[in-house]
């Protein structure tokens, strides 16, 4: 066994002899004891010897070191009776410099929390440690926070945070290893380092969300004192018959140094610090930021002696036992080093204050389950036993009002005595056993039976009588009289839990929570961001009590109460930017253009406290957070098109004020649309497109310049890439038909802004694909530009179910058809004619092999298109199963036979067709029809000659003077008649609709009618 590498010894003059003095009996032991274990002198005796030089140099250092452990409650109870024994002017306290401002609001909150240092925007950083986040937890049971209550609540006092700041964390990290690895890279709850980085540790599922209330933020404590040598912990957990390092400190050194006395207690931190700092691993990244953060803070504390000039006697300095017994040149009020402080970096950091948990410091820090709830146990067993008055921050949440005033700071006294020798006699002396505390552990056996009762179990008094006798067995076994909550502990999991446990918590749960359980913490109104306040402002009118910790049930009736939209409004927000379960929609829907009277929603503020505060870092309103992000995302270098619109969607849905960022967001997608070379986000394009100009054009007199540009460039866009996605592999049937959607969808907005439409046929007829659902989908296009006509299409589906090859290909073929549906919605009439032919002409032992293949295909690809294709074959398909029978498919039906419409009844005149009476019965209609076409003649004066001669009805000359619109209106109605033959001479000039198209007068007259 050899020591760590180390730094040389700092040895100033004229203490030889004291130190030589005070423990010399205590280096004649060593020396004894290392010469008879190892057979003389080695790195053994160094190593012991070391440790004393390390004690005896902390101990005669001017200014006062207190070594603490983090959480611990003896450290806790040290300090509070130190603090009124010496009544420090100055405390220099190990905690990153730029939390500071921080502290005061601690007694807005209910203690456990944690101090955060967040960053979104960095500089000088790589961006993938996006975000940075550094927090350091408080407990009530530990040293740090009776240091902190003492200071601000003590007139004269003040309090130095002397650490790194949280901008040297990572600047230190980034030297020897990544992110990653400083987040946390010890096995199982090891810890990595000394400086207080962890790894995060799993927990039970209704622990989620205690446990990750510290994100994946870098933690840093006071007091870090586990082991680094493997061997030396395995070692002392298995001669100390304990299952991990928490109960081995529980035992060992918590219930030992509780009722120590001062000089006792920091001798014996000195020496454990001085031990696992000798034998720790010579990692020499590790060791390199243990001294760094040892010449950071005695530098600090040099610089703030030396610019008030406040006597080292009247300061106490706060540090981790593993850094008081430094042996670096810096060490000390005289330290003989100079260390230069490296500047910050550019990165901007915000500061807060989120809520803790016993269960969230425990994974973090690498602590065992239950250890900090336990020693909280513990220091409330402790401040009774003791009698010792603890501080507490006045107005803190739970303190009791104090009756004395606090004075100042009186006068230092006399100068205290030489510190003497206490190790010997404490490392000499036989360990105390407690008496066993019958009484306390009835109680606990008595309560630890109700909880499993209630948690499901099927205990009994007999289950509390067994874990009553199997707690002192297994206590005697660990040569302990009086049982530890871990001892009950494994009792309990013994004696109760069985082969299953019926509830959400087995038995080992059941005693954490009984021994304290996992206290939350909560940050106070006061100590909330603006935006975090603004939100709890604006919700106020819901009357709901959001700041505690559960599910609210939010019932919004916008109808009775139009003020709960500002609310809804709020709501929606958070939804969009808090984690899923922070708000929560019942009932309600928010889309482009729809807006719900009634909402319901399930609000946990109180749980996901951490990410509304954290949302108060990135700005002061909800507002102005989402629209940062809305910009972040569209600006991000791997952000397209698709991303880019559901941008200008979000911020038209939630920011609906105004359009100024729709636009800003619309040009830039307009930007990225134009840099792809893929289709990839062809069909999320389609779909948001499609969305936004349906919402512009109900809601905007005109449509957006930038959805215009957007259109008229994503034209041209999908036409030059369209030969290639058809030939290409990569491309899907499915992203080809969304291009062909865009084009066909937009066609009319894209020629009327000034697309040529001579581009997409050039573009379809250079596309030759090779697969068969692409090349329906082809067939598909071309029918809809006209180039195919629908029974050509139709010969070719007959072609390909006669050619064998082809038959097991013709699934792919169905396949590109129901794509096609997408651009070409026309055609499901010869889809449902295509499947069902080769249905009907396929022989089983053909048509079996691939229906699972076709099903799969669709299933797979064209699921959203499905329900339009079974729409089709149920209008198509007869309703009742007894017609199917006489059945005739339409398009096996003969063709009709146009049919002459046949002259009026008597009473009216033989010339005089049916349609006549079109005209003069709805003189409205035409005039609409005649602004439509620009026709500025106006109706003809009553009794007019017509072209034949034939005086006719006003308004006659407009069907006569425009015969090409007549035609037009023939296609539309689909009137098939033809041209009828002309009327006699004495027709009046208006009936020329009739004569022409009766039938499509006759349509006209009857839709007109029905209107």
């Amino acid at each position: 066994m050899s020591a760590a590498p180390e730094s040389a010894p700092v040895v100033r003059e004229g203490t030889s002899a004291a130190r030589e003095s005070t423990f010399a009996g205590l280096r004649g032991q060593l020396h004894e004891a290392a010469a008879a274990f190892a057979g003389g002198p080695d790195a053994l005796e160094g190593i012991l010897l070391g440790m004393v030089d390390d004690v005896d140099r902390a101990v005669r250092e001017p200014l006062e070191i207190f070594p603490v452990c983090h959480h611990s409650p003896a450290s806790a109870l040290a300090m509070a009776r130190r603090l009124r024994e010496k009544r420090p002017k100055v405390v220099y306290l190990e905690l990153c410099e730029d939390m500071a401002p921080l502290l005061t609001e601690l007694r807005n909150c209910r203690l456990p929390v944690a101090v955060q240092a967040f960053a979104s925007e960095m500089d000088g950083f790589p961006p993938e440690w996006a975000p940075l986040s550094v927090v350091a937890p408080i407990t009530e049971a530990s040293a740090e926070y009776q240091a902190i209550a003492y200071a601000l609540d003590t007139p004269d006092v003040e309090l130095v945070l002397v650490d790194r700041s949280s901008d040297h964390v990572f600047q230190w990290d980034s030297r020897g290893r990544s992110a990653p690895e400083a987040a946390g890279d010890g096995p199982d709850g090891d810890r990595p380092d000394g400086n207080g980085t962890a790894a995060d540790a799993t927990a039970a599922d209704e622990d989620a969300t205690e446990t990750a209330l510290h994100g994946e933020a870098v933690g840093v404590e006071i007091g870090d004192l586990r082991p680094r040598f493997a061997e030396l912990e395995e070692h002392l957990l298995r001669h100390g018959k304990v299952r991990h390092w928490s109960e081995w400190w529980h035992q060992y050194v918590e219930l030992p140094l509780g009722d120590g006395d001062h000089d006792t207690y920091r001798q014996v931190m000195f020496l454990i610090g001085s031990l696992f700092r000798r034998l720790a691993p010579g990692d020499p990244s590790r060791v390199r930021v243990d001294e760094d953060r040892e010449r950071y803070m005695w530098t600090r504390m040099r610089e703030h002696l030396a610019a008030t000039g406040t006597d080292p006697e009247d300061c106490l300095y706060v540090c981790g036992a593993f850094h008081a017994a430094s042996r670096v040149e810096e060490f000390g009020v005289a330290g003989s080093g100079a260390y230069e402080i490296s500047p910050r970096s550019a990165t901007v950091w915000q500061h807060g204050l989120i809520p803790s948990s016993h269960a969230a410091i425990e994974a973090q820090f690498g602590l065992a389950a239950g250890s900090v709830s336990i020693a909280a146990t513990e220091w409330a067993k402790s401040l009774r036993r003791t009698r010792v008055r603890p501080y507490r921050l006045a107005g803190q949440d739970g303190a009791r009002k104090s009756r004395a005033k606090q004075t100042a700071v009186p006068a230092a006294g006399p100068e205290q005595p030489a510190a003497t020798d206490r190790l010997s006699g404490f490392l000499g002396r036989t360990p105390a056993l407690d008496p066993l505390d019958e009484a306390e552990l009835l109680g606990w056996c008595v309560d630890i039976v109700s909880a499993a009762r209630r948690a499901g179990y099927l205990a009994s008094t007999a289950d509390a009588i067994a874990v009553f006798e199997t707690s002192i067995l297994l206590a005697g076994m660990r040569d302990r009289a009086r049982p530890t909550p871990y001892d009950f502990q494994d009792a309990a999991v013994t004696c109760i839990e069985k082969d299953a446990v019926p509830g959400r918590r087995d038995v080992r749960r059941l005693v954490e929570i009984m021994m304290g359980g996992d206290r939350v913490g909560r940050v106070g109104y006061d100590s909330l961001p603006p935006l975090a306040r603004d939100v709890h402002d604006r919700l106020e009118p819901l009357g709901l009590k959001l700041q505690q910790r559960g599910v609210r049930r939010a019932l919004l009736d916008m109808a009775s109460r139009p003020e709960l939209r500002d609310c809804s409004d709020v709501l929606w927000m958070l939804r969009r930017l808090l984690p899923r379960g922070a708000a929560r929609t019942v009932m309600g829907e928010r889309a482009l253009g729809e807006r719900s009277i009634q909402e319901s929603w399930d609000l946990a503020l109180g749980t996901h406290q951490r990410a509304l505060i954290e949302l108060g870092y990135e700005g002061v309103s909800i507002e102005q957070v989402l629209e940062q992000r809305l910009r972040r995302a569209a600006h991000a270098p791997r952000a397209t098109a698709a991303t880019v619109l559901e941008a200008v969607e979000d911020a038209a849905l939630y920011l609906g004020g105004g359009r100024r960022l729709a636009d800003e967001l619309g040009t830039r997608a307009l930007a990225v649309l134009a840099s792809e070379r893929s289709v990839d986000g062809a069909p999320e394009v389609l779909r948001r497109v499609r969305r936004l100009l349906a919402h512009y054009r109900t809601s905007e007199p005109v449509l957006p310049p930038w959805i215009e540009s957007f259109v008229k460039a994503g034209y041209a866009h999908y036409c030059t890439l369209l030969p290639t996605a058809f030939t290409d592999e990569d491309a899907t049937t499915g992203q080809v038909a969304a291009m062909l959607g865009f084009l066909f969808g937009m066609e009319g907005l894209a020629l009327s802004l000034g697309c040529d439409r001579a581009q997409l046929e050039l573009a379809v007829a250079q596309s030759h694909p090779g697969d068969p659902s692409k090349t329906a989908l082809l067939w598909a296009a071309q029918v809809q530009l006209g180039t195919l006509s629908r029974e050509e299409l139709r010969a070719r589906c007959a072609e390909l179910l006669a050619n064998p090859l082809v038959v097991p290909a013709y699934p792919r073929y169905l396949s590109g058809f129901v794509h096609a549906l997408e651009p070409v919605p026309g055609l499901a009439d010869v889809v449902v004619e295509a499947v069902s032919n080769a249905f009907g002409r396929l022989p089983d032992a053909v048509l079996l092999p691939w229906l699972p293949t076709l099903i799969g295909t669709l299933r797979a690809g064209a699921a959203d298109l499905a329900p339009l294709l079974v729409r089709e074959a149920g209008r198509i398909f007869p309703a009742r199963l007894a017609a199917l029978d006489a059945w005739v498919p339409p398009w096996r039906a003969p063709a009709p036979v146009p049919v002459r419409r046949a002259a009026r009844a008597a009473g009216q005149a033989a010339d005089v067709r049916r349609g006549a009476a079109l005209a003069p019965a709805h003189p409205a209609a035409f005039d609409a029809l005649a602004d439509l076409l620009g026709c500025t003649e106006g109706w003809a004066p009553a009794g007019a000659v017509g072209p034949a001669g034939a005086v006719g009805p006003a308004g006659a000359a407009l069907l006569t003077a425009h015969p090409a619109t007549c035609d037009a209106v023939a296609g539309l109605l689909g009137c098939t008649e033809g041209w009828a033959p002309a009327g006699p001479p004495a027709a009046p000039a208006g009936a020329a609709l009739t004569a022409r198209h009766p039938g499509s007068a006759t349509a006209l007259e009857a839709l007109l009618a029905g209107g």
